[in-house]
């Protein structure tokens, strides 16, 4: 079998095929052949090194990934050969709050995905839902939960509350989808009339194009009356705009000042905060409890991720110059057929 690892701080150059015999379980392990993977603006953050966790050397990469249960160790109770599973990001965080001990991650100091047989703990996995292809389940393991976690830290979004979400990343995708479902009413921010189109096309309220409105937070509050969202989801930053965006008691899940870049970085001024008035959440994707909600959200409403290109499991280098391009729309999947 065949496997991608990674030298982080190397880029693209220090990405590596090795081969290796076929995996057996261990106690409380499970075989999974993988079916999928997904790649995002994260995977390239590690590979260049710049990361907020650690990363080991010569780590298998990539932290998304679907497949099929092939075998399993001993006292393995969760799930069973043949069933149709997707890794956790975080296989230790199963429930509650993120913490040391459980900030183990898949593609950085565990072995990830990007693999054609991985081993994973029993516990770090999940059932995938039925009407899901691999290649779409593939797409669910960091983007969706980062997004399900995002709405739903502190309090849920309700029916006739207005969601705004940054961006057309794969986070903020699933933010318009899982919003929509709750009956928000949902802004987005993009840089393309194209995509602008494609947001509304999704069931975007409104989109707000910041190259044309750099102080958008002022946009926001004229398309809420002068009162501001109910909840912010900021995933590119400015932080900033997202705190003078946002209604008084609102919220806004930070999903990662490392996704920001310079822009995004900047300090916070503490009179900007305070005159907010509202919660910040941090936002570290989310735990298996997380997945296993959205999941049935999913299966119930029998909605579909986003994709955007596939590539096969032979030319991962491509997918990650696709991916640096920054011109896509949805999720990159790896396919394994």
């Amino acid at each position: 079998m065949k496997s991608y690892h990674l030298d982080p701080g190397r880029g693209l150059a220090g990405l590596t095929v090795q081969d290796h015999d076929e995996p057996a379980p261990g106690r409380g392990q499970v075989v999974i052949k993988v079916r999928a993977n997904s790649l995002g603006f994260r995977d390239l953050r590690v590979l260049a090194g710049d990361y907020p966790l650690p990363i080991r050397p010569g780590v298998v990469a990539g932290c998304e990934g679907a497949g099929e249960v092939v075998a399993v160790g001993e006292e393995v109770s969760r799930v069973k050969p043949g069933d149709r599973v997707a890794a956790t990001v975080f296989p230790r965080w199963l429930d509650g709050p993120f913490m040391p001990d459980n900030a183990a991650q898949l593609g950085t100091t565990v072995d990830g995905m990007l693999t054609e047989y991985a081993v994973v703990s029993e516990d770090g996995v999940v059932h995938i839902p039925e009407h899901l292809s691999f290649e779409e389940a593939a797409a669910l393991p960091l983007a969706a939960v980062t997004a399900w976690n995002a709405l739903t830290a502190g309090s849920a979004p309700h029916a006739g509350d207005t969601v705004l979400t940054l961006g057309s990343g794969g986070v903020s995708l699933f933010v318009l989808q899982f919003a929509k479902l709750a009956g928000a009413r949902v802004l987005v921010t993009t840089s393309s009339a194209a995509k602008a189109d494609r947001l509304k096309a999704l069931g975007a309220d409104e989109v707000i194009n910041y190259r044309d409105e750099p102080a958008w937070s002022e946009k926001v509050r004229a398309l809420t009356g002068g009162v501001g969202v109910d909840r912010v989801v900021d995933a590119t930053g400015p932080l900033e705009q997202s705190l003078k965006s946002v209604a008084l008691s609102g919220e806004v899940a930070f999903v990662g000042y490392w996704l920001s870049g310079a822009e995004g970085a900047r300090p916070i001024e503490p009179a900007t905060l305070f005159g907010a008035g509202a919660a910040l959440h941090r936002v570290a994707t989310g735990s298996r409890a997380h997945f296993a909600e959205l999941n049935r959200a999913v299966e119930a409403h029998r909605l579909r991720p986003v994709l955007d290109r596939m590539f096969p499991f032979e030319h991962v280098p491509d997918a990650f110059r696709y991916v640096e391009s920054g011109g896509g729309f949805g999720k990159v999947i790896i396919t394994h057929d």
